[in-house]
């Protein structure tokens, strides 16, 4: 089994029952155990700021999917949810799913990045991954705690009271 750290952000519709059926589907997924949901977290848009503020979350499963097959798994669970196949970055969307670290893997091609290219520079993804773990980076070979003091993200989190893990 392989341990891998999932981002998951929402800022349309009813973003909290949207990262909720996300999570349902990841922990139904075949082969895949959902260890650990972080808090929920309020974060503002990046980039195109016209838009409302995203719900942010990181979970931790265990799976024997390979990194390329749990990318395409997330990319159904995207579509199931309403999102586009194809959107413009930056705009409002109702789920987006990032594979943020796959043990330690590093992999790099034109389908997938692991880990994450921007997960040392997103405030909102840090935070979260570490309410449930402090892996280290494997390019940067530092643990989240020492990325998230480093970072230069200033922008404000607010953790939320709501919780995300319902029982399936």
């Amino acid at each position: 089994m392989s341990n891998v750290f999932i981002g998951l952000g929402s800022n349309i519709g009813n973003r909290l029952q949207h990262l909720r059926s996300a999570l349902h589907l990841i922990h139904r997924l075949e082969s895949t155990t959902l260890v650990a949901v972080s808090s929920l977290y309020e974060t503002p848009p990046l980039g195109f700021t016209e838009q409302e503020s995203f719900y942010n979350a990181v979970c931790q499963i265990d799976t024997t999917l390979d990194p390329l097959a749990l990318l395409h798994e997330l990319k159904s669970i995207e579509r199931t949810l309403g999102r586009p196949e194809k959107y413009e970055r930056w705009r409002p969307r109702p789920i987006d799913l990032d594979i943020l670290l796959y043990d330690a893997l590093v992999v790099q091609n034109d389908a997938v990045s692991i880990p994450h290219p921007e997960l040392p520079n997103r405030k909102f993804v840090l935070v979260p991954l570490l309410d449930i773990a402090n892996p280290v980076h494997p390019v940067l070979k530092k643990p989240m705690s020492e990325l998230l003091a480093e970072t230069t993200d200033r922008s404000d989190l607010r953790q939320l009271p709501e919780r995300l893990l319902e029982v399936f």
